[in-house]
């Protein structure tokens, strides 16, 4: 996109990089401007990264290129944030309104789309993609999709950056519409190559430190470092706060990390969600589902909007069909 300037600098037609009189050309990403523009207005890094839900290091790197292009500093940095430059506070003052007029024409037409194309954007866990959120692509022509952790997808939504989010956690606000979906509880798989009949043995005679013995001699599968599962598992089922196995295999994605431990040898725990279809078709096998295991409820959260209220009912009924 090409931005003409009028101004005190400017860059001739002939040659981007000349500094003449009249005229600034400038091929530009227009996510620096928007980066400049929350950077300038907050006098913070940190704060325009949250502002723009993007880290402090994206944002350091957009104003550098953007400072790169236009050939001078913009920012000068202080003990807390940054102040701007009297070139910064001349550039702010030529493009602030026509970025304002372009995000008004952007916001309007994504209006528009929303209205005449059914386009809606739902955040969700990646953990709970493929369960949960796949089950919406027949329902919907157009979704857009985010994968964030609860408190991340709750700003987003109060922000009107989402129509809706899929949260494990409830949040009482007076601008915020929140239902529960159902619940997901932890149980305990394993590859179908594993011979589970001595620890379905200890089960039923709940010699339960036979079964914890058993249990540490597996080969583990994680979708996190810090194990919080299988913490959360052992607390409930053993009363212990730290589990004394160590994970072999650390997937990011829980789906995914039970897909790769359907095709190799190892046990997890995982929520059920994630499962059905996987055991149904004998790709992994249900080692143990203790009324001991832990749930959590599963929620749908959506900001108060009218125009929102019909699909947030119509998602809401094909979830708890999933769940239930």
């Amino acid at each position: 996109m090409f931005l003409q300037i009028y101004g005190e600098y400017a860059i001739s037609k002939n040659n981007l990089n000349y500094v003449c009189d009249k005229y600034i050309y400038i091929m530009v990403n227009l996510e620096w401007y928007r980066t400049f523009k929350s950077v300038y207005k907050n006098g913070n890094f940190s704060l325009a990264a949250k502002e723009l839900f993007i880290s402090q290091p994206a944002v350091s790197q957009q104003i550098a290129m953007l400072e790169a292009h236009v050939g001078y500093k913009l920012f000068n940095r202080k003990s807390k944030g940054v102040e701007p430059t009297e070139y910064a506070k001349l550039l702010n003052n030529l493009i602030i309104e026509a970025l304002d007029r372009l995000e008004n024409v952007e916001n309007g037409f994504r209006a528009k789309a929303f209205n005449a194309n059914r386009l809606i954007s739902i955040g969700i866990s990646k953990h709970l993609m493929s369960s949960l959120g796949s089950a919406l692509l027949s329902k919907f022509e157009f979704i857009d999709f985010s994968f964030h952790e609860n408190d991340v997808l709750f700003e987003l939504v109060d922000s009107k950056k989402l129509d809706f989010a899929v949260v494990t956690k409830q949040y009482d606000t007076f601008d915020t519409i929140q239902k529960k979906l159902g619940e997901i509880k932890q149980i305990i798989v394993g590859s179908t190559n594993i011979d589970a009949s001595e620890l379905k043995s200890k089960i039923k005679s709940k010699d339960f430190d036979s079964i914890e013995h058993w249990l540490n001699d597996q080969k583990w599968f994680s979708h996190n470092a810090q194990i919080p599962h299988i913490k959360l598992f052992w607390l409930h089922v053993f009363n212990k706060k730290r589990p004394s196995m160590v994970p072999n295999y650390i997937i990011p994605s829980e789906y995914e990390m039970i897909e790769m431990l359907s095709k190799n040898n190892g046990i997890a725990v995982v929520w059920n969600i994630n499962t059905k279809n996987l055991i149904k078709e004998k790709k992994i096998q249900l080692l143990w589902n203790s009324k001991q295991m832990p749930s959590t409820d599963v929620f749908l959260l959506s900001g108060k909007n009218d125009n929102l209220s019909a699909i947030f009912e119509k998602i809401e009924l094909e979830l708890k069909n999933v769940l239930g």
